[in-house]
């Protein structure tokens, strides 16, 4: 064996090590790296865990799986999310009955679990094109999550959209979500434990071998006292919802969840229904870091509420800025805040924008450095016709980010830099029935934020996704709000769009293995 393939072969045990996804292509094949140079790869597997939608029989729920054309991975592939496995349940027969009515109940629940096994196992949506959605529609109160895998050329990218809406009684709202790739560690400010609200942080385990989980609240004052929080069992390929306000007996208005695991992964995400406000889904907050942006509030917000949390054993003084249409400033009032060590703080900004887009951003402040998350909680309309939303920190936008579920009307593009000026890419796909993709590119000056209505796809019919690159300049942030009017309210949900973490660098091989030549 050659010291050149068997240097590349370290090189790729090493990146599946790192990632387990990666493909390395040697020099001959195709491959354009330079030798002892990091390269950037398409990964070949992604992971999407989808919450149950709604237990509302009022409930209609579309999904929308799209993976972007472009440099992807394999020839070949899938993509497919499938409903996880039922909770265990307790079907033993009643006490007292005779061992034949026993066997018989038990044979016929062995049929109907079989039925239910076999119904299972069929996609709930499959992805056929690249840089086309995929839609599937259900209006089950009783709809299960979704345990998703992308392979080969559907991979890089890949991203699923479920938006339900409900359009009256508690849970009235539009709430959408971009499902989650699974991981440990998962930070919600934002969250409730109030009398009027009911939250839920759903847990679905991707994996064939159950994982554990723990879940901590802090609330105002610090740690809320909880008993039932820890060794949560989530079975193999199963989702587990549990009621925030059940684990502990302190009632928040403001709350910081904190989901890690034990063993095995979960995605995670919380879902928020406010009396005779709305409701939708509250994502998880980017990892901590000193500056957060979140990006998308509507110009129209008549509520805007900030919540933060500093997980470390350092309080955190942080710079409010609003990015707004034209330049960065301070809310009047509430030029800083201060947030003490493992304690939630919130602060009620109003009506920040004042009828113009705007973003959000933390920033150290008096040489702060402590990490922080956050997160807003937004209210459109008044009295009988509030909606609420939730724009969780997010990360920049990268190489390449996207959003499906984008409706002939109703879509809105917020980038916000809060940095240096950017350029981006905005790539509107085919339609999912039919209509052509179509591309504009935007500049968005520094410590501004763009609101845009997207170009709709020519001929569209159904729905179509955004994929956001950045060209040049600084990082940007996204948001993208989709509008739904019903029953005279104009309901709504933002999603951010981070990086699609499509690609992986390859690391270089640092061994010299010349001596093992022939």
């Amino acid at each position: 064996m050659k010291s050149t393939s068997l240097s590349l072969i370290v090189g790729a045990v090493a990146l599946a090590a790192v990632t387990g996804f990666a493909a390395l292509t040697a020099p001959g094949d195709g491959g354009t790296a330079e030798a002892g140079a990091a390269a950037r790869l398409p990964v070949e597997r992604s992971s999407l865990l989808c919450p149950a939608p709604s237990m509302s029989d009022l409930a209609e729920t579309t999904y929308s799986s799209f993976t972007p054309a472009g440099e992807n991975g394999g020839e070949a592939g899938a993509a497919d999310l499938e409903p996880a496995e039922p909770l265990p349940t307790d079907e033993d027969a009643p006490a007292g009955e005779d061992a034949d009515k026993k066997d018989a109940d038990k044979k016929d629940a062995d049929k109907k679990a079989d039925k239910e096994k076999a119904a299972a196992s069929k996609p709930v949506i499959s992805l056929k094109d690249l840089g086309k959605p995929g839609t599937a529609e259900t209006a089950k109160s009783d709809a299960p999550a979704l345990v998703g895998t992308a392979s080969g050329k559907f991979a890089p990218g890949w991203t699923t959209q479920q938006t339900t809406t409900t359009a009256a009684g508690g849970a009235r709202g539009l709430l959408g979500v971009s499902c989650t790739a699974p991981d440990t560690d998962f930070w919600f400010p934002g969250a409730s434990t109030g009398a009027s609200r009911q939250d839920y942080v759903h847990l679905t385990n991707p994996d064939d071998t159950a994982a554990v989980a723990d879940i901590e609240l802090y609330g105002a004052d610090g740690p809320l006292k909880s008993d039932v929080g820890e060794g949560i069992t989530v079975p193999a390929r199963s989702s587990v919802p549990m009621l925030i306000s059940t684990l502990t007996g302190e009632a928040a208005e403001n709350v910081t969840v904190h989901v890690t695991t034990r063993t095995g992964r979960v995605g995670a995400v919380v879902s928020a229904a406010e009396d005779e406000v709305g409701s939708d889904w509250l994502a998880a907050s980017a990892d901590p870091a000193g500056t957060q942006v979140m990006p998308g509030i509507p110009a129209d917000a008549t509520s805007v509420r900030l919540v933060a949390f500093a997980p470390g054993e350092d309080d955190a003084d942080v710079k409010i800025q609003l990015l707004g249409k034209n330049a960065a400033f301070s809310p009047a009032g509430n030029a800083t805040l201060h947030i003490k060590s493992r304690m939630t703080a919130s602060v009620d900004l109003k009506d920040v924008t004042r009828g113009e887009p705007g973003s959000l951003r933390l920033s150290p402040a008096d040489g702060s450095t402590t990490p922080v998350v956050a997160a807003l909680r937004v209210v459109r309309g008044t009295g009988a016709k509030q909606e609420v939303a939730f724009i969780p920190a997010t990360e920049a936008v990268g190489e390449r980010a996207s959003v499906a579920d984008n409706r002939a009307k109703g879509s809105v593009l917020s980038l916000t830099a809060p940095g240096a000026t950017a350029e981006v890419k905005v790539t509107a796909s085919a339609g999912s029935e039919a209509g052509e993709a179509t591309v504009k590119t935007y500049t968005v000056k520094g410590g501004t934020t763009l609101e845009v209505t997207p170009e709709a796809p020519a001929g569209l019919k159904g729905g179509y996704a955004l994929t956001v690159e950045t060209e040049s300049g600084g990082p940007v942030h996204a948001a993208r709000t989709l509008t739904i009017p019903e029953g005279g309210v104009d309901m709504f949900t933002v999603q951010t769009l981070p990086d699609d973490g499509g690609t992986v660098e390859v690391p270089a091989a640092e061994q010299d293995l010349s001596v093992l030549d022939d």
